[in-house]
């Protein structure tokens, strides 16, 4: 049966249907960055990262800052894209930090003064209703430390630096063999110009057998 007859319509209906609404799911995209995982000292601000992107644009956009999936902290609604979003602030050490009029679409957060009790998983979640409601969020792990820790770098120093002597050890290895090569084949050659040289000496004035000179006939008896 022909694609376009009228029996295989009802039957592409529903795929275009499923196309159009898998299209719509993946137009709204929200990340966190590279990493999901940040570290922060004790009483000390730390920056929780968050942007969003949609292929179709937005309209009264929500986004939602949650801490552990079930305490809100923070959130705001975006009108358009030429306004900036009205911000409800739930928790008084979370302030925004971000702006939605360019063209990251940044809707970060930051916490003031953390504790180790603000240590765990925070959840941004943004919701488009120009999308059919379309929804997306992502995570990111805060860790709450002490005091930072300083990288020992010492076995890579080490490394590096045993590497680097193998490799000017070779190097050296390979301009004394050229040296020395260089030094053999100069003496070869002075020994073989010395061998040509003795060859070819003429020894006629000195009347040597196996000379030039006329052999003289012996006296009459």
């Amino acid at each position: 049966m022909a694609p376009d007859s009228p029996a295989a319509a009802p039957r592409l209906l529903p795929a275009l249907l499923g196309l159009h609404a898998l299209a719509i799911a993946f137009a709204l995209e929200v990340s966190v960055g590279k990493t999901n995982t940040v570290m922060a000292l004790n009483n000390s601000d730390v920056l929780l990262p968050c942007t969003f992107t949609t292929c179709i644009g937005f309209q009264d956009l929500i986004f939602t800052w949650y801490f552990n999936s079930t305490e809100m902290i923070f959130s705001g609604k975006i009108k358009s894209k030429t306004s900036e979003p009205i911000l409800t602030k739930i928790n008084p050490r979370v302030d925004f930090f971000g702006s939605t009029i360019g063209k990251d679409n940044n809707i970060s957060i930051i916490l003031r003064n953390v504790e180790f009790s603000d240590a765990g998983k925070y959840t941004c979640h943004v919701k488009n209703p120009k999308e059919k409601n379309a929804q997306h969020n992502a995570t990111i792990f805060l860790t709450v430390v002490h005091k930072m820790v300083e990288t020992d770098n010492t076995v890579t120093f080490i490394i590096v630096g045993v590497v680097g002597g193998l490799i000017g050890l070779l190097i050296l290895f390979m301009l004394i063999k050229r040296v020395v090569l260089f030094i053999i084949k100069k003496t070869q050659d002075g020994k073989k110009e010395c061998l040509v040289s003795s060859s070819g000496n003429d020894n006629t004035e000195n009347g040597l057998a196996g000379s030039k000179a006329e052999q003289k006939a012996p006296p009459k008896a």
